[in-house]
C-alpha cells in the first residue's frame, strides 16, 4: 500500500507547494474557487498522510477507511460551497436541504480532521463553538442567544465568507503558505548546517560555548521556519549533545534549545509569518509590527544569554581555550550566503514595496539559486524536491487547523458573542486591566497547547481581541501581548511539545526539560506586562524617549534579578529569602511609580552586594 500512496503524496504535496509559491508571486484567482480549492486540497493531502500513518508494518488498513471516508465527506463539501458561492455571484441563489447537510458534515469532517491531525484541543474548542451555535438558547448568562437551526447555522458558517473559507484561509494560502515552503526549503538547502557553524565560532569564547550558539541559530532560524519543533529537530539533534558534552546537565541542554528554538517566533523580520498575518488582521502596515517585535526580541534572547552565563558558571564551565576553536574558512563564508541570501533579498524586497507575499516568493528564489553553493545540492538537486513535498504536508496540515479556526470565527460572528465575552472580561477582571490580562494570557497558553502558534494566536485574539480594544489598550499591544504567550505555550506543561521533543534527543525526562525551559525563557511570561505598561518598548506606540530612556536600565535590572533568582546562583548559591527578594525587586523596579522604582534598585544593589561578600567569604574560608 504504501508504494501506492508515497508517490501520490509526494506528488500532491509539491504541486501543493508549487501553487503556494505562484500564488504568492502571481496572486490568487476567484475567492469561491481558490477558497474552496485549497481547503479541499489540504483535506486530501493530510487525510492521505494520515491513511499512510494508519496502515499496520504489514500493510493493511486499520483506521485508514474512517480517515478516508472523512475525506471524502470534506472534499464534496468543499465543492459544494464552491459551486454554491459561484450560483450566488451570478443569481439570488440560498443553499438547498441537499447543500446544507453536505455543508454540516463538511463541518463535522474538518473537526474531525483537526483532532487526528492536532490533537483534542482544538478539536474540543470547535466543538464548543459548534454546539453553542446550535443550542445557545439553553447556556447561562452571557452565553444566552436565541439559538440558530441547520440552514442558519450552515449558511454562516460554511456557505459563506466570514466562516470556514474565511479571510483567515486566503490570508494563509496567500501570504503564509509560502513562508512555510521556504522554511522547509532553506533547511533543505544546507543553510541550517551553515548558520549553527558560524554560530558555534562566534560563541566559542563565552562560558556557554554551544549553548550560546543554540540561541543564535535557533532564533535565527526560528524567525524563518516558525515551526519550533521542526526547528528544535533540526538543530538540537546538533547542539543538544555538544550542550551536554561541555558539562550541561542533559535538562538544561533540552530547556536552552526548546525556549531559544520557539522564541524564533517572535524575531523580526519574519517572525515566522505572524510578522505578516499580524499586519494583514490589523491593518498596520508590516514594517511596524516587525520594529515592534525587535526590543522584546532582544531583551527575550539577552535574558537567554545570561541564563546560560550564570549556568555555566554554577557549573564552573570554563572558557574554551582557542586552540579548540575552530576556524571559519572560505568554504563557510561562501555557504553562509545560502541563509544570509535570502534573508537580504525579503528585507530589501519590502523595502522597495513589494507585498510580503511577493517578498517571501522572491526569498525562496534565491534561496533555490543560492543553494547551488552547497556541494550536496550540486550532487543531488533533485533532493530539494524532498523539501518542497515536507513544505506542502505542512501547509495542509496548517489550513486544516485554520479552517477550524474559520468555523469559530464564524459562529463569533453570528452570536454576538465576542462583545459579550468583552463585556465579561472587564466584568471578571473587577474593572482591573492587569487581572484581565492574567486570564487573557493563561487562556492563550491553554487554547495554544498542541496546535500550532498561529491558530492559537487568531482563536486568542478573535475572543479576547475586542475586550482590550474597549479598554483603552492599543490594537498592537494587544496583538504582540496574545502571540507571545501562543508562542510560550509551545514549551509549557503539560503539552509542552517544543520542549518533549528536546527532552527525546537530550535523553532527559521531559517534564523536567519542560520546567527547565520555562525557567530559561522566563522574559516570555514577564516582558508582555511590561510592554502594556510601556507602550514606548515597541517603539511605535505612544512613543516616549524619556519613558523608553528610563526603561532600559530597569529592564537589564530586571533581566538579571529574573535570571539569578530562577537560577537560585549569582556569585555564589542564593537561599530562599534572596531569591524571594530577588522577585521582589524585579517587580518594583517596573511598577509605574518612581519612588517604588528607586526602592527597588536599591534592594537589588544591596542583594548584589550581599551575595557578592558571600562568594568572597567562601573563596577564603575554602
Amino acid at each position: 500500500m504504501d508504494r501506492v500512496l508515497n508517490p501520490i503524496i509526494f506528488c500532491l504535496s509539491i504541486a501543493l507547494a508549487v501553487f503556494a509559491v505562484y500564488v504568492a508571486g502571481y496572486g490568487s484567482f476567484s475567492p469561491a474557487i481558490f477558497r474552496g480549492g485549497v481547503v479541499l486540497v489540504s483535506v486530501l493531502l493530510s487525510a492521505l498522510v494520515l491513511v499512510r500513518t494508519g496502515l499496520s508494518p504489514d500493510g493493511k488498513m486499520t483506521d485508514a477507511i474512517a480517515v478516508v471516508v472523512i475525506a471524502a465527506v470534506g472534499i464534496i463539501a468543499c465543492l459544494t460551497f464552491s459551486n454554491v458561492q459561484i450560483k450566488m455571484d451570478t443569481e439570488f441563489y440560498f443553499p438547498n436541504q441537499t447543500e446544507v447537510w453536505i455543508g454540516f458534515f463538511g463541518l463535522l469532517a474538518i473537526l474531525e480532521l483537526t483532532r487526528r491531525l492536532w490533537g483534542m484541543s482544538l478539536a474540543l474548542v470547535g466543538a464548543f463553538f459548534l454546539v453553542f451555535a446550535f443550542f445557545g438558547n439553553y447556556f447561562p448568562g452571557f452565553l444566552n442567544h436565541s439559538g440558530f437551526d441547520l440552514g442558519q447555522v450552515v449558511d454562516a458558517v460554511w456557505f459563506n465568507y466570514s466562516g470556514v473559507f474565511g479571510l483567515p484561509v486566503s490570508i494563509i494560502a496567500g501570504l503564509v503558505w509560502v513562508f512555510i515552503i521556504f522554511g522547509v526549503v532553506l533547511k533543505g538547502t544546507g543553510a541550517s548546517d551553515s548558520l549553527l557553524r558560524v554560530a558555534m565560532v562566534l560563541t566559542a569564547r563565552t562560558r556557554g560555548g554551544p549553548a550560546h550558539a543554540a540561541i543564535v541559530a535557533s532564533s535565527l532560524f526560528g524567525t524563518m521556519s516558525g515551526a519550533a519543533i521542526a526547528n528544535v529537530v533540526g538543530t538540537g539533534t546538533f547542539t543538544i549533545p555538544m550542550i551536554k558534552k561541555r558539562g550541561f546537565p542533559p535538562a538544561f541542554a533540552g530547556g536552552i534549545e526548546a525556549t531559544a528554538s520557539s522564541g524564533g517566533q517572535i524575531v523580526p523580520p519574519i517572525m515566522g509569518a505572524a510578522a505578516f498575518l499580524m499586519a494583514e488582521i490589523t491593518g498596520i502596515s508590516y514594517g511596524t509590527v516587525a520594529i515592534a517585535a525587535l526590543m522584546p526580541a532582544a531583551f527575550y534572547y539577552l535574558s537567554l544569554f545570561t541564563s546560560v552565563s550564570i549556568e555555566a558558571r554554577r557549573q564552573k564551565i570554563q572558557i574554551q581555550d582557542k586552540s579548540e576553536i575552530p576556524v571559519l574558512t572560505r568554504a563557510d563564508a561562501i555557504a553562509s550566503l545560502t541563509f544570509i541570501g535570502p534573508i537580504v533579498v525579503i528585507v530589501l524586497a519590502l523595502l522597495w514595496g513589494y507585498s510580503a507575499a511577493y517578498a517571501g516568493f522572491s526569498g525562496l528564489i534565491a534561496a533555490l539559486v543560492l543553494s547551488v553553493l552547497n556541494p550536496a545540492i550540486r550532487k543531488d538537486p533533485l533532493s530539494l524536491l524532498k523539501s518542497f513535498s515536507e513544505g506542502g504536508i505542512s501547509a495542509a496540515k496548517l489550513m486544516v487547523a485554520v479552517a477550524l479556526i474559520g468555523m469559530i470565527i464564524g459562529v463569533v460572528n453570528m452570536t454576538g458573542v465576542g462583545l459579550r465575552f468583552a463585556n465579561l472580561i472587564e466584568t471578571l477582571g473587577a474593572g482591573s486591566l492587569y487581572l484581565s490580562l492574567v486570564l487573557t494570557m493563561c487562556g492563550a497558553i491553554i487554547l495554544g497547547m498542541g496546535m500550532p502558534t498561529l491558530p492559537a494566536y487568531l482563536i486568542v485574539i478573535v475572543i479576547m481581541g475586542p475586550a482590550f480594544v474597549s479598554m483603552g489598550v492599543e490594537t498592537l499591544v494587544i496583538h504582540m501581548f496574545v502571540l507571545y504567550y501562543a508562542v510560550a505555550s509551545s514549551i509549557t506543561p503539560p503539552v509542552a511539545l517544543a520542549a518533549y521533543a528536546a527532552a527525546s534527543i537530550a535523553n532527559a525526562n521531559p517534564i523536567t526539560t519542560s520546567l527547565m525551559a520555562i525557567r530559561l525563557g522566563a522574559a516570555k511570561y514577564v516582558l508582555p506586562f511590561v510592554f502594556i505598561t510601556y507602550p514606548s518598548m515597541l517603539l511605535v506606540v505612544d512613543f516616549n524617549w524619556a519613558e523608553f530612556l528610563w526603561l532600559v536600565p530597569r529592564l537589564l535590572v530586571l533581566v538579571w534579578l529574573v535570571s539569578t533568582a530562577l537560577s537560585d546562583f549569582e556569585f555564589t548559591k542564593l537561599g530562599p529569602l534572596q531569591i524571594a527578594l530577588r522577585l521582589v525587586a524585579a517587580f518594583l523596579v517596573m511598577v509605574p511609580s518612581l519612588p517604588v522604582q528607586l526602592a527597588g534598585l536599591a534592594l537589588t544593589a544591596g542583594l548584589v552586594v550581599l551575595n557578592r561578600r558571600a562568594a568572597g567569604q567562601s573563596v577564603v574560608t575554602a
